[in-house]
């Protein structure tokens, strides 16, 4: 059988659940995503000459794929939120970015060095792995599509729901905040394979040497404060842009309306390529652009057309990079694994990321229950597999062998697939329990 005509009969189911299954699965305790995972799966064990999917051979292509689906995702997700952006009231976000994420970081990467005996730069690498919360798996615990209500007309959580919220925003910024961390990785295996102590700042170039931990302070100026500011800056700029062009130029011909939707497309890829070509954080910009966009026009039914159309494409992307992780699968990709190396993959998702999202929401003024719901909702997905891949071809580039690399590929995907198998079950009636809950206890 011919492989071209398997892809597109790929491609027409593919597109055909990407139709149906949002609306046969509502309420229904199995996610969407899972589902893919189990059509790959299938496909790539049937007798059919098809070359499977291999992210351990090709990890430039495993890395541009989930790069492209995670930045839809995260303009998406910056268009849901429509609760203003003010300190007080998104305190959950800044509890689980800065208190849940670096210790979520620092204890995965101790019980890596310890249980897969890696190298302190490969047990850093995979603590910044496991950090981001997804934002493409996570749509049944993701704040709900963009309404024409301001604060001013109803309370956020009744809105939205802290949880949702919570969620949606912690994935929406910590999916560009696990770069510095992945890049001090980076950083710390180059110092462990060459003793190099130079400084290289953008623009400035070289300064030689300043000091034995110079590599530290090249890190924090470059990794953590230039380019989380570019990514800041230029999102704003990008944002703010597009909500001009868009809400003073409202559509007028049928051309127009048929294309209403596709700026959220061509913003994300702009906004997205700029920061990049400035090596910022590109993450960053495209959900500081999204949020920007959502605040400069509050009532404005045109922000359903933007989300709507991320959204198709978001999901077509998912879906794609699911039935992959399916055929790498059943191809042995969890193979190089042992049962302790399995059992601590589900810890990572049972335990270390409920415990740590708890530390961080100690004082929160959500319920107990709630902060329990969102610190065990912290879905593991696509976002791993990105750093993943970006973080070993970097290594791998400057030929540093401090690693096998089927190893902590069988690890991140056993980490993924306990939590697309435990949250995809779970998260739906969970979620759903709790907002008749609310509804049962509003006043």
């Amino acid at each position: 059988m011919a492989v071209y005509e398997i892809v597109l009969l790929v491609v027409g189911v593919t597109l055909l659940g990407a139709a149906v299954l949002p609306r046969l699965l509502s309420e229904k305790p199995i996610s969407f995503p899972l589902l893919y995972l189990i059509f790959g799966i299938v496909l790539f064990s049937a007798p059919i000459d098809i070359p499977p999917p291999d992210p351990i051979a090709h990890p430039r292509i495993a890395e541009h794929l989930t790069e492209l689906v995670i930045i839809i995702a995260l303009m998406s997700a910056g268009l849901k939120l429509d609760r203003p952006f003010d300190w007080r009231s998104w305190i959950p976000t800044w509890r689980l970015l800065g208190i849940t994420m670096p210790l979520t970081i620092l204890l995965v990467a101790l019980l890596a060095w310890w249980f897969l005996d890696v190298h302190p730069a490969i047990a850093i690498l995979v603590g910044a792995v496991i950090a981001p919360t997804d934002p493409v798996l996570a749509s049944d615990v993701q704040a709900t599509p963009p309404t024409t209500h301001t604060d001013a007309d109803i309370d956020p959580d009744e809105q939205e729901g802290s949880i949702r919220f919570a969620l949606t925003s912690e994935a929406g910024f910590n999916d560009g905040l696990a770069f510095p961390f992945t890049n001090l990785a980076i950083v710390t295996a180059a110092t462990a394979a060459t003793g190099s102590t130079g400084l290289h700042l953008p623009v400035i170039g070289t300064i030689h040497p300043i000091g034995a931990s110079s590599w530290l302070m090249e890190w924090f100026l470059v990794d953590v404060v230039y380019q989380i500011t570019v990514g800041v800056v230029v999102g704003i700029t990008i944002g703010y842009l597009t909500a001009v062009f868009i809400f003073h130029h409202p559509s007028s011909t049928e051309l127009a309306r048929v294309m209403e939707g596709t700026e959220a497309l061509a913003a994300t890829l702009i906004t997205y390529g700029i920061t990049e070509l400035l090596h910022g954080y590109g993450f960053i910009a495209v959900f500081v652009g999204a949020l920007t966009l959502r605040h400069f026009e509050w009532k404005d039914d045109y922000y359903v057309a933007l989300h709507d159309f991320a959204v198709v494409v978001e999901r077509l992307l998912m879906a794609a990079v699911l039935v992959l992780f399916g055929g790498a699968l059943t191809t042995g990709l969890l193979a190089p694994l042992n049962v302790l190396q399995v059992l601590l993959a589900i810890s990572v998702v049972l335990i270390v990321r409920p415990l740590a999202g708890l530390i961080g929401l100690i004082g929160a003024p959500d319920a107990w229950h709630e902060r329990f719901v969102i610190a065990a909702f912290g879905i593991r997905g696509i976002g791993s597999f990105y750093y993943l891949s970006h973080g070993i071809y970097e290594i791998q580039k400057k030929e540093f062998a401090l690693f096998a690399t089927d190893q902590l590929w069988a690890f991140i995907g056993a980490v993924v697939l306990s939590s697309m198998l435990i949250h995809g079950i779970t998260s739906s009636p969970v979620i759903a329990a709790l907002d008749r809950w609310r509804e049962a206890h509003q006043p």
